[in-house]
């Protein structure tokens, strides 16, 4: 599922994003996902979910967090990104950015959460198509 949390205004047909609106107390807006990525550190590699991005971090959902102050490299589709573990919160982990994400990445990046529900939104429905029809 796709959710924007600070939903980020349409200019025209393409996508605006203003890198220097601060939100709230944070340095920059944040895109709320919920797509697989994997996180290497140095004690393993371990799949997770990142639940949303800035330009400036993120937070990601997994099996065993990350101590505060351990790095990572955080992958995914065409985001391969080093960060550190600034807050760890009932298995989660706030991220931050050791160089600051560019907006074109930000936004490959809500493109690639799109793709991934209207990927699972298909596959749904043939599962339903095919239990409908008495196929499993």
């Amino acid at each position: 599922m796709l959710i924007v949390r600070h939903a980020l205004p349409k200019s025209g047909s393409a996508y605006h994003f203003d890198p220097f609106v601060k939100t709230g107390r944070r340095g920059a807006a944040r895109l709320r996902l919920a797509i697989p990525v994997r996180l290497v550190s140095l004690y393993a590699t371990q799949r997770c979910v990142l639940i949303d991005l800035s330009r400036t971090g993120a937070q990601i959902a997994l099996k065993t967090p990350l101590a505060v102050g351990d790095g990572a490299l955080l992958q995914v589709h065409t985001l391969d990104h080093f960060a550190s573990a600034v807050r760890c919160d009932n298995g989660c982990n706030g991220l931050e950015f050791e160089a600051p994400l560019s907006d074109e990445l930000v936004l490959e990046m809500r493109r690639y959460g799109e793709q991934i529900e209207e990927l699972e939104k298909r596959e749904l429905r043939q599962a339903v198509r095919a239990w409908v029809s008495g196929g499993h």
